[in-house]
């Protein structure tokens, strides 16, 4: 167990590092232009999950994000004390990789994001995005569970841009990117919209999908 734990927060720590790093280095090199930095975050997250699940789920299921450990909770796949510990470590990586990504720029390693992300558009595109992910992952795990990595790659790449939020659909995430003012950030006063949306999207996203994946009774 404290192998997975520290394999679940190195994960989420590695994944702050990508979002927000290449939210920086993609504004840098955007010279304004909010697409093209937005294109360079997006490709450069959804490649680093791919590889990041790959790493780190043999050892600890690479969820990086409350919201996956509440649903596998759901599932009786984890136990309660052991995901207490899973989103304990998502967290604490979460803000360590935030302040790495600083460190790495030169940004002041303390920050709060003034970005605000709020309208009940935003809470809803939250919701979606985390019911996409959550049934991607319930769906594809399923039935061709060696293509997980890449199907949640994908998933996101392309959420960034199909939802008004930009597909945070993480929790852990979205707390950390708050103590950031750089492209990647959220102001902290409209996190709680977004975590609120998340939680709804997985709930969502596991009754419908447990209906839908149910084994028929022989």
């Amino acid at each position: 167990m404290a192998r997975r734990i520290v394999a679940e927060g190195l994960g989420t720590l590695l994944l702050l590092v990508v979002v927000v790093g290449s939210g920086v280095m993609g504004a840098r090199l955007a010279g304004g232009n909010d697409a093209i930095a937005l294109l360079g975050n997006t490709l450069s997250t959804g490649a680093g999950l791919v590889v990041l699940i790959h790493v780190f789920g043999p050892i600890s299921g690479a969820h990086f994000n409350p919201a996956v450990t509440l649903v596998a909770v759901l599932r009786r796949e984890l136990g309660a004390a052991d995901a207490l510990g899973y989103g304990a470590a998502q967290v604490i990586g979460a803000v360590l990789g935030v302040w790495l990504a600083h460190a790495m720029f030169a940004e002041p390693v303390l920050q709060v994001s003034a970005h605000v992300r709020g309208g009940w558009g935003q809470g809803l595109a939250e919701l979606v995005a985390t019911f996409g992910l959550i049934g991607t992952i319930l769906a594809v795990s399923k039935h061709r569970g060696e293509f997980t990595p890449v199907a949640v790659g994908l998933y996101i790449t392309s959420a960034y841009w199909f939802t008004a939020s930009t597909s945070f659909a993480n929790p852990a995430v979205t707390l950390a990117r708050g103590l950031t003012d750089t492209f990647a950030g959220i102001a902290p006063a409209s996190i709680p919209l977004f975590i609120a949306g998340q939680l709804a999207g997985a709930l969502i996203a596991l009754a419908v999908f447990g209906w839908l994946l149910a084994e028929d009774p022989a």
